[in-house]
């Protein structure tokens, strides 16, 4: 994984969404020099050393860990709690996370241990950072983790890991992780007290994921954006419903500017389009309205999304210069949870009105004289093919199981470890089915894509869409998606064609909007 030049630092400033994903994509990281983090992290050392001298009573380090903080643990034997904290937390199933989502899910729980108030050394922030930079990512297994404690069980892989247990991919290849660190040149992490408690008694799996989902429904409001204009031009659209003067009279700032999107790629003003249907079906008219949801939605995501990250989240709290000892549950993910809910749902209503674009394309009973399923076969020949009619199945599929995961994974809090754990909230699983509706919606989106585009090429080969009057935006984006995509004329199998193009569209390979 190549590294970006800027390197993210740690310690001084905010972290934002777009430097966790660039983090993802490869960016290096750094601990910052400024003098108030190194005070926080020293004093925070210092006092946890000073309490364990006093015989002080602190809860996972003295004490066993959640229903078991009855439990004092004599101090011969402190030293070794918290690597059996990663011990027997390691009973992860399901899926790994990708390395993109490791890298994330480390850039998190860094930012989270940089806010000072944790209790943690320079030898496990440094160890945390040489694996950002050397690329040697946890094997994290998806399936878990409830939310409260926090992401305990996949985090007990990132902890293990530093320690040299467990696996990790490293140069491309899955490795025992003290081979790996062995032959990167690093020594493996003894865990100080509060340490193994610290890396893992927080939100950084649920809020890492969060960032990527955020970074991709982003790019999706735009992509349909621009797919609804490209689905109006060959369906002969109405382009007076983009009309600024009337979203003017409902003010809000995302859906105008998608309208604004809409319109200008429409070239409105200077070539209105007008359609024999005073008013088109809705999933063009109020295509605004439903992506216009999203893009009013994601400013607040972010507050609390990076708030979440730029949190000191485990527990207890160590605020070493004042020396106190804070107990309490910022370890709980439930901002995460209903920041993934909400996402979850504004993303698979981009499918379903992409699904309905899809449909009024496809029947000739709403596609304004283009061909039926979009085929592009003419003459006896148009008798055995049958164009998108397959790949509308598909869309169909993808976004009835897209709609299926919107139901709020945090309304089905389980009690658990005997009770302690009473009131949790299922952040995790909430931002891993997030991550499944965009990929159903990406699928969506790529099919959708191509078909409005086989639509616009039809219909100006029935001379009725002039391609002088199309946008330079919409005009160069069509070029680049038939550089890659022949017309459908004869039929073929279109799968590899389709997974090349979500491909792309999650590498967010097209700059759509400045």
């Amino acid at each position: 994984m190549s590294k970006q030049a800027a390197q993210v630092v740690f310690g001084a400033e905010r972290i934002s969404i777009e430097q966790v994903v660039a983090i993802a994509a490869g960016a290096g990281v750094e601990l910052s020099e400024d003098a108030g983090f190194c005070q926080r992290i020293d004093a925070g050392v210092a006092f946890l050393d000073k309490l364990l001298r006093e015989d002080g009573e602190i809860y996972g380090v003295t004490t066993g860990y959640g229903d078991s903080c009855t439990v004092g643990i004599p101090s011969h034997l402190a030293a070794e709690l918290p690597l059996h904290l990663t011990r027997f937390h390691g009973c992860g199933l399901g899926e790994y996370f990708s390395v993109q989502q490791g890298r994330a899910i480390m850039a998190a729980r860094l930012c989270s241990l940089t806010q000072g108030y944790s209790g943690v050394s320079w030898a496990l922030l440094r160890q945390l950072s040489a694996f950002i930079n050397l690329d040697i990512v946890p094997q994290i297994p998806q399936e878990g983790s409830v939310g409260a404690s926090g992401d305990l069980t996949p985090l007990s892989y990132l902890a293990a890991t530093l320690c040299g247990e467990r696996k990790v991919m490293w140069q491309g290849e899955l490795q025992d992780a003290e081979q790996a660190l062995k032959a990167a040149g690093l020594n493996k992490l003894t865990l100080r007290p509060k340490e193994g408690l610290a890396i893992m008694n927080g939100t950084a799996v649920m809020t890492g994921l969060a960032c990527l989902a955020f970074q991709r429904a982003s790019y999706l409001s735009e992509l349909s954006s621009r797919i609804t204009a490209i689905c109006c031009l060959a369906l002969k659209g109405n382009s007076h419903h983009f009309d600024d003067i009337l979203f003017s009279v409902k003010p809000h700032q995302g859906q105008n500017r998608v309208a604004q999107r809409i319109r200008e790629d429409l070239n409105h003003h200077e070539h209105p389009r007008n359609s024999k249907r005073l008013q088109d079906r809705y999933s063009i008219r109020c295509a605004p309205h439903v992506i216009g949801v999203l893009e009013d939605t994601l400013p607040w995501l972010r507050g609390l999304i990076e708030n979440e990250l730029n949190s000191a989240n485990d527990n207890p709290i160590i605020d070493g210069i004042g020396e106190h000892v804070l107990h309490g549950g910022h370890f709980y993910g439930g901002h995460i949870a209903l920041a993934m809910d909400t996402l979850k749902n504004c993303v698979a209503n981009l499918a379903d009105l992409m699904d309905r674009q899809m449909a009024l394309l496809m029947d000739t009973k709403f596609n304004n004289g283009l061909p039926a399923n979009l085929s592009g076969a003419s003459g006896e020949r148009a008798s055995i093919n049958h164009g998108f009619k397959a790949v509308q199945i598909g869309v169909s599929a993808w976004t009835a199981e897209a709609l299926k995961q919107t139901m709020p994974a945090s309304v089905f809090s389980r009690s658990t470890e005997c009770h302690n754990q009473d009131k949790v909230s299922m952040g995790t699983i909430a931002a891993r089915d997030c991550l499944r509706v965009l990929q159903l919606t990406e699928q969506v989106a790529a099919a959708v894509l191509l078909a409005s585009w086989q639509g616009l090429k039809l219909r100006q080969a029935q001379g009725q869409l002039d391609d002088t009057t199309l946008t330079s935006s919409v005009r160069q984006f069509a070029d680049a998606i038939g550089a890659q995509f022949p017309l459908l004329t004869e039929d073929r199998p279109l799968e590899h064609e389709l997974r090349d193009l979500i491909t792309q569209i999650q590498q967010q390979t097209w700059t759509l909007y400045a």
